[in-house]
């Protein structure tokens, strides 16, 4: 589906109605899941660390609310704002994420500063904000650029330029998973709103090459390679934690454990209640448990791209399709590493894993998915132009009038 500018219409406005309740029904749902099994997962660790069996659970039902209150408002914005705000949204995300690299203002932990202290409020995550801000940009610059998009010098070198400026600043907190989730999603909406594929390939694979040295460059990173080829030659050190989320989803068999009942939660799973929860989920609800979370969120995507089909503009699709892109590609990820079928990343699953950040800035993406939404069409037809409008003629033409 490419999405060109330059389409001779009359501008119309699209009457605004109910959001998509099905998709919000679908969201509540996951968030509800979330929070029990990040209850279920983190209560042993809050008591262990904090003393405090609820530590966990209190700070993701905190983030759930304010995150659901952040979905309702962006639900009740009209989306088209966002285009003339993108560019501040896009400032906004470069500063905060420089900021997490100053001495005294960002936070460290495990090694990584990716978080900034804001008073008493919990550590916020930058790079989580900036998933959505560059979203937002990169869905406004590309859907007024038509066929300039196949230009070299004036549609791919400025794309790789600005997203690559994002993703580089990510990678020093360090934080490759995300930086390489940041240019998945962009890279989405580059080849949706209608570059060359030959570009979309050569930028893949240099991105690729690029993450390839960066893996070979830091140890630890190496040492997720070696855990996922081949966790068994060291089962009590890098290949812990690959196998003990393998034992704890085979232990939950078909049917689960029963929900509470995990054993591994109990030190065995490191970061249980984050990017290891569906190992939980899968041990206490098994096989099944599993089978309905994916439902749901193939449910979720499927209420997506209706909503990305049937958008009023441009900008509107390429914003369905970039918060799409970013719960899709962060949900595979999160599961291939669970189930050792990609190297683990860190990444948390998304609306169900343990995470603040995390969980209010996903909710507020799809608070703006509910917003196009609003002003799509009705019914299973794409969006029809106004009454009167100038319709499409046979041949499409180019923002100077020369046919395509």
């Amino acid at each position: 589906m490419a999405l060109r500018a330059g389409v001779r219409e009359e501008t119309w406005t699209p009457r605004r109605h109910a959001p998509d309740y099905a998709l919000f029904a679908v969201v509540a749902v996951l968030v509800v899941l979330g929070l029990i099994i990040v209850y279920s997962s983190s209560y042993a660790l809050g008591y262990a660390q904090f003393g405090d069996a609820n530590f966990f659970i209190k700070r993701q039902a905190l983030s759930a609310l304010i995150g659901l209150l952040g979905l309702v408002a962006a639900m009740n914005i009209d989306y088209r704002r966002l285009m003339r705000l993108s560019p501040l949204l896009m400032l906004a995300s470069v500063l905060a994420l420089g900021a997490v690299l100053l001495p005294g203002v960002g936070v460290e932990q495990n090694g990584a500063s990716r978080w900034v202290a804001i008073g008493p409020l919990p550590p916020l995550q930058p790079s989580e904000f900036a998933k959505l801000a560059v979203l937002i940009y990169m869905a406004a610059w590309l859907a007024t650029k038509g066929d300039v998009l196949r230009d070299v010098a004036l549609g791919v070198l400025p794309f790789v330029g600005m997203v690559g400026l994002v993703a580089a600043l990510i990678v020093l907190e360090p934080d490759l998973g995300t930086a390489v989730l940041v240019a998945a999603i962009t890279g989405t909406l580059f080849f949706v709103a209608g570059a060359q594929l030959v570009h979309v390939i050569a930028l893949a694979g240099s991105a690729a090459v690029t993450a390839g040295v960066l893996v070979l460059l830091a140890g630890y990173r190496a040492d997720r390679i070696v855990a996922f080829i081949s966790a068994e030659s060291d089962p009590s050190g890098i290949g812990f934690q690959t196998l003990q989320m393998l034992v704890a989803l085979g232990s939950g068999g078909i049917g689960g454990l029963g929900l509470g009942v995990s054993r591994q939660k109990f030190f065995y799973v490191p970061a249980s209640h984050t990017d290891g929860v569906l190992a939980i989920l899968g041990e206490e609800l098994g096989l099944i448990g599993v089978l309905a979370v994916l439902a749901l969120f193939a449910v979720l995507l499927w209420r997506g791209l209706q909503i990305a089909r049937r958008a009023a503009d441009p900008f509107g699709s390429l914003l369905a399709i970039g918060v799409l892109a970013w719960i899709g590609f962060q949900m595979m990820i999160n599961v291939a590493g669970v189930t050792r079928s990609l190297p683990l990343t860190g990444i948390p699953l998304p609306l169900v894993s343990y995470g603040g950040s995390s969980l209010v800035m996903t909710l507020i993406a799809i608070g703006v998915l509910l917003s196009v939404s609003r002003y799509a069409a009705l019914g299973d037809a794409p969006a029809p132009p106004p009454r009167g409008a100038v319709r499409r003629s046979p041949h499409r033409t180019a923002p100077g009038g020369a046919p395509r």
